[in-house]
């Protein structure tokens, strides 16, 4: 019996540079996917996938992370007196229980590895969760969920991976396998290889699942590719003593962080709702006639 998978790490420090402007002000991850940060869709996957706790890594001007899961009683009296109870019991149904969540610091911007190893006090010797909060991860089972089955019944680390067009391949860090009787084992991690030289089309996608040694790696690894502590390095001197499985996520991915994953995401999850996919199906139909138009 493998140990249960209790607790979550969220990194959430980083600037956000690629979707500057808008992120000179509000942090990157409470960038709406329609009427929700995007933030609030991992946090809820760590939850439904069976987390106890969950562990934010923050920064400077991060402030208002922490304010977002936090009780807002001025909001709640606000919303009650003017007689809109469903959309304050839905606030408060969203808002973490006391002792679900924590926040940690990241003072210094030295890489993933790095915001990883700041949550190690409060991991603690066992195994943990990593979700990236940029990456949007749709299916009918959330990914991590799927993930800890996997790691129930194999122990060892787990990593989410997706398939890419082998032509796209030097664009990922992509995993090499060994295909055995009980499953595909991760036997090398490459970061964007050379065109032509990659050893699959299997690329790492956001989620992870690491034995409580990975904090040790990180302690002791010198800065990698960008001068800063890379996690993929520390999980590369982990597949030395310790098995990564892949688990093969076959959803949909977003990638919130770039402009053109951030639309995607919108588009996708407003048209999943039956409230907001007419207005979407016009619009779309609006603007194809118009193009048609004018061709």
């Amino acid at each position: 019996m493998q140990k249960r998978i209790r607790k979550a790490i969220i990194p959430a420090a980083g600037l956000g540079t690629r979707m500057l402007p808008a992120t000179k002000s509000v942090p990157k991850e409470l960038l709406t996917i329609v009427d929700r940060p995007v933030l609030d869709y991992i946090v809820e996957e760590a939850f439904a996938s069976g987390i106890e706790h969950v562990i934010i890594v923050t920064g400077r001007m991060k402030g208002a992370i922490e304010d977002h899961f936090d009780h807002a009683f001025e909001l709640d009296v606000s919303l009650r007196n003017a007689g809109k109870h469903p959309l304050a019991d839905r606030i408060v149904a969203n808002t973490p229980r006391a002792g679900t969540i924590s926040f940690v610091r990241q003072q210094q911007a030295r890489g993933l590895g790095h915001a990883v190893w700041t949550a190690r006090h409060i991991v603690g010797d066992e195994p943990f969760a990593v979700l990236l909060p940029d990456m949007l991860m749709v299916s009918e089972e959330p990914c991590l969920k799927s993930m800890m089955s996997l790691y129930q019944r194999h122990g060892g680390n787990v990593i989410a991976v997706e398939r890419c067009a082998p032509e796209n391949a030097h664009k990922f860090g992509i995993v090499s396998l060994d295909r055995r009787a009980d499953g595909p084992v991760v036997t090398g991690l490459v970061e964007k290889p050379a065109p032509g030289t990659a050893p699959s089309n299997l690329f790492i996608s956001g989620r992870y699942i690491l034995h409580p040694d990975t904090f040790d790696l990180l302690e002791r690894q010198a800065p990698g590719a960008g001068g800063e502590i890379q996690l993929t390095d520390a999980m590369i001197a982990l597949m030395s003593t310790q098995e990564i499985r892949p688990f093969e996520f076959c959803g949909r991915t977003f990638d919130c962080g770039t402009p053109a994953g951030f639309v995607s995401a919108n588009l996708h999850m407003a048209i999943a709702r039956s409230d907001l996919a007419p207005h979407v199906d016009l619009e779309i139909e609006t603007l194809s006639a118009a193009q048609r138009a004018v061709a």
